[in-house]
Order: C-alpha cells, then structure tokens, then sequence
C-alpha cells in the first residue's frame, strides 16, 4: 500500500501531466487497493510490470516536452511546488516561477535539452530549405525560429522561466485544437475516398457502372448490418467490458471496482489512452479488417469519437483526466442508466454535400495549376533544348577552327631561294666607304666550302687551270703579278 507521501506525490505529477496530455514515468506501481469480493473475481495472470510506455502527444515537440516534464520532476522543490499548485495558477503560469528555485543540476540539464532542441529546429529549416531549392540562400534562422513559440528563440543556450511559461501554454493550446483539427483532417479523408470512387466511374461503360455502383450499395449495407452498439461510457457498455473483458457477472457490476481494474497505470485516473481501451469491444460489432466493406482508417476515428464523447460529458474540470470522483459522479446521472442510441460514422456522415463540391472544386482548380505548371515546365524544356543544340553546334565550330589551325601549324615552311654563286666569285659585301659591316666575321677557310674544294681537288685539275692561265697570258701566282699588285693579291687573301 503507498504512504501518504507517495500518494501525494502521484496525484501532484499526474495533474502537470494530464495538463499536458504528458503520461511519463510513474513515482509508484504498486496497485491501488480495491474493496470487492475476490471468490467472485477472477486472479489474473501474474506477469513482468513494464514501465508504462510515455504516451506521444502527437506534437512535433512532443520529445522535449517530455523531457522538461521529467527532469522537473526530480527536483524536489518542484514537485512540493506541483503538489500545492492548482491548475488554474497552472494556466496562468504560476508554476513556471518556480523554475528558478530547482537545483543546478536540473537547470544545466534544462539548458542541455533546450539547446538540442533549438539545433533539432535549425535542421528541420536547413533541411526543409534544401527541398525547396534554395542551397544559395542564407537562413535567417532567427527570424525562421520565431514560428516555434513554446521556446524563447532570442535566447537558444538557457532554459528560463519564461521557457517553461511557453511550453505550458503551447502545450495546452495545441493539445485543445487537436481534436479540432483531426476532426478535418478526418473529413478531408471521406471526401476524397469519395472523390477518387465518382472518377473511377467515369472511366467506366455504362454496364460496368451500374455493376460497380450496385456493389457499393451491397457493401454499404452489409457494413450497416452489425449489432447495437452501446453509447460510449453509458451502464450498457461499462458492464459488458465487465462481463467479456473481466469475466465479471454483470449483476455484480461496481463502478468504483471498474474504475480500478481499468485503471492499468494505478495513477487514480483515467487518461485518454485508458478510456479510449473501453470501447474495443464496441468497435469489433462494427469492424472487422478482413471484410473489405470496413474502413480501418474509419475504425480509429470512431473510437477518438467515443473518446471525445466520453471526455466532454465526465471530465468536468477540463484537465483531460476522469478521476475516480468525476467517474462516480457519472454513473449517477440519468445519461448513464438511460442512454440515447449512439450514431456511428455510417449514420452520421462527416461532410455534407456543399462541403463536397467545394472541395472538388478546390481539387479541380489544384489540377488545373499543376496543368499550367506542366506547360510551363515543357516550354522550359524545349527551350533549354533549343539553347543546348546552339551550344553543341557552337562547340563543334569552334573545334573545327582549333584543328585546322594544328594542320596549319604541322605543315612544313618552305625554305628561302638558295643563292648561287658561280666559280670562286665572293659574294659582293656592301658596307659603308667600302669597308664591310662591322658585325661581319671572317669566315675561316678551313670553313669556307670553296676553299675545301680547292685543297682537295685533283692535282691534275690544278695543273690544267695553270696551263689554262699561261696560255691566256694571265698570271698564275701572286709572285708573277706586276708589281704593287702583289700587295693586293695578299690582301685579298687576307680579306675575309
């Protein structure tokens, strides 16, 4: 049995959590101990205690929500500041001043858990940027923070007061808008499963419409066709958990005693999860996942509906838990003896038929833009197309211009007009006054191709030209010239 102490303590954590829609890791598991007659109960099979599984909210920030919701919950002062707090100083965001006041290490762990989330969001923008194509665009990951209101974006490295302030009233307004918003996305669900069946005629002859349209009939009626369901929370349905479920004699039935069987976590109250377990036997007259006229997707809002309902008429504080004085209160009014009959989804159809022609309308108008879109983009191409064969043929220009002129450059050049001198002759040098260039060098005959040919030519040849030269009466050697003329002779040989 818990003392008085642990008892406290209990409660004290579960009305932050139920505030939250948090369930985290109960203080105690031992169970609650219930008056019944135990000759007319049925033991239960002892098995293994698990930890109770943490319930996800269903936020995006659901992780570091109950993350704070559990560190807080080591630090003794917080919890004696929870046990006294009622939920209306909750909301108002009495309970978040008492952050400054838990213990360094919870605070250093806070400041750990809020700078992981605050990096966790920079991804989600880096990455949501990146799929939209803008890998050149800075990120003002400042300014793109502000949409995350349950976290003081100015100050990413310190969890503070006014952090926990933020994550209370986000927390609770996005978990009052859940029901809301489900209930519409729910619908949207209906009209185009009906959307996609009124296109999927039109494809259709004549003959295998009405073949198809006389199937439906036939399934919608077979779907119809189940047995009463109880109205969700009413004396009818409670005692037939009692009788199938816990194998109890309904005529026995005790709602005090109920509440403690179905109350699996031991905490004193129903949460969401615990009350939505009551109406599975309710749902399995109505679905069956191997008949294929029963919708699965239709299943689980039936049972959020029943929920929902149970919650609005038995949850009279709002704090999204039925305690066990809340429960007995219920079993006493005229709606729990004598229920109305309860309207499943097939009796009570989730859109009305204007709300089904605007959204076709709205699909018709998506069509119609994705269309132009299409066009556009096939216009894109072909221009893109057109632009890439002027490249190729730019391309291909310009490379027929670089190998003609690698021909060009391997052609040979023709050489210059060779210069023919005849006999001994020198070639006339022409410089100034008569006196050669002064960058003329003597060419040494040892060099000269003339004078090489003359020291190896044939003495005979020699000979022959001196009788030649006799016989013209022209000197042979410099030695028979005139006089004054053998200093020319010498000079001549000396010239270059």
């Amino acid at each position: 049995m818990r003392d008085g102490v642990n008892n406290k303590m209990c409660r004290s954590r579960v009305l932050l959590s139920g505030w939250l829609l948090i369930v985290v890791q109960l203080l105690c598991v031992e169970a609650v101990p219930i008056s019944m007659d135990k000759t007319k109960v049925k033991e239960p099979e002892q098995k293994a205690e698990d930890a109770p599984a943490n319930v996800d909210t269903g936020l995006h920030y659901d992780r570091y929500l109950r993350e704070v919701i559990d560190f807080l919950e080591k630090d003794q002062h917080f919890r004696e500041k929870l046990h006294n707090t009622d939920m209306e100083d909750i909301k108002q965001g009495k309970l978040a001043k008492e952050l400054d006041f838990v213990s360094h290490h919870v605070r250093t762990k806070l400041d750990e858990l809020k700078r992981q989330e605050v990096n966790r969001l920079r991804t989600l923008i880096k990455a949501k940027q990146d799929l939209e194509g803008g890998n050149d665009i800075a990120v003002d990951h400042q300014a793109l923070l502000k949409q995350f209101e349950y976290l003081n974006h100015m100050n990413p490295h310190t969890f503070e007061v006014d952090d926990l302030d933020r994550l209370i009233k986000s927390a609770t307004n996005d978990l009052e808008n859940y029901d809301k918003e489900r209930h519409e996305e729910f619908k949207r669900y209906e009209m185009m499963k009906e959307h996609d069946r009124r296109e999927h005629l039109k494809t259709l002859d004549e003959e295998d419409r009405r073949r198809e349209e006389e199937h439906y009939e036939e399934m919608r009626k077979k779907h119809a066709d189940h047995p009463k369901v109880n109205h969700p929370g009413s004396q009818n349905q409670l005692k037939e958990v009692w009788e199938e479920a816990d194998g109890l004699d309904p005529e026995d039935f005790d709602p005090k005693t109920f509440f403690n069987l179905h109350d699996t976590n031991g905490d004193g109250f129903f949460d969401e999860q615990e009350l939505e377990a009551l109406f599975t036997k309710e749902l399995e007259k109505i679905y069956d996942p191997t008949n294929e006229e029963d919708d699965m997707v239709e299943m689980e809002e039936e049972r959020l509906r029943m929920r929902e309902h149970v919650m609005n008429e038995v949850d009279s504080n709002k704090d999204r838990l039925v305690s066990l004085d809340e429960f007995l209160v219920a079993t006493k009014k005229k709606e729990f003896l004598e229920p109305d009959s309860w309207e499943t989804l097939e009796q009570n159809q989730a859109y009305t038929e204007e709300e089904m022609r605007e959204f076709e309308e709205h699909l018709a108008q998506q069509e119609q833009d994705l269309n132009q879109k299409a066009f556009d983009l096939q216009k894109q191409r072909e221009e893109l197309e057109r632009q890439q064969e002027q490249l190729n043929a730019q391309k291909m220009e310009l490379q027929q211009a670089v190998e003609h002129m690698e021909r060009l450059k391997t052609q040979k050049v023709e050489p210059p007009p060779e210069v023919h001198v005849e006999g001994n002759a020198v070639p006339e040098l022409h410089g100034v006054n008569g006196q050669l260039p002064p960058d003329h060098n003597a060419i040494p005959q040892d060099h000269d191709p003339a004078f090489q040919d003359q020291q190896h030519a044939p003495q005979e040849h020699h000979e022959g030209q001196n009788q030649d030269l006799s016989q013209q009466g022209l000197p042979q050697t410099h030695q028979d010239l005139p006089p004054g003329h053998q200093q020319v002779a010498q000079d001549q040989h000396a010239m270059p």
